[in-house]
């Protein structure tokens, strides 16, 4: 009488083959979460250097030349926004540089996002 199943020698080999396709699905979700963060931070250091600039843009006074750094939480995590606003060959004009930069796991920020713009000063005529 004849016996019917896998052999030892069979089963073996699917446990390889299974293995082998769970650990490469595993490697895609890892990378699929791993770009998902970073776009989602590059998204998020937007808005923020978008905010900053409409924040000095909307000034009621003409930003004098300085630079300024804050810090904020925003969307569960840290950042630093550094603002330079430095001089233009016309007196009438600033330029307007906004660098956001995140906290990691190692303390110290990465830069993400930079933005730049010119901002005219209303009282001047051109």
């Amino acid at each position: 009488m004849r016996q019917h199943g896998f052999t030892l020698i069979e089963v073996l080999v699917a446990l390889m083959v299974f293995g082998l396709i769970a650990t490469a699905a595993s490697q895609v979700g890892s990378q699929y979460l791993g770009s998902f963060e970073r776009v989602r931070d590059l998204t998020m250091a937007s808005w923020i250097a978008g905010n900053r600039m409409n924040e000095v843009r909307l000034q009621e006074e003409f930003p004098s030349i300085s630079e300024s750094s804050k810090e904020l939480e925003y969307a569960g995590r840290r950042w630093r926004v550094v603002t330079e606003i430095s001089g233009t060959d016309e007196e009438s004009m600033r330029r307007i540089d906004v660098r956001v930069e995140a906290y990691g796991g190692s303390g110290e920020p990465a830069q993400l996002q930079s933005l730049s713009g010119f901002l005219r000063d209303p009282e001047q005529s051109l």
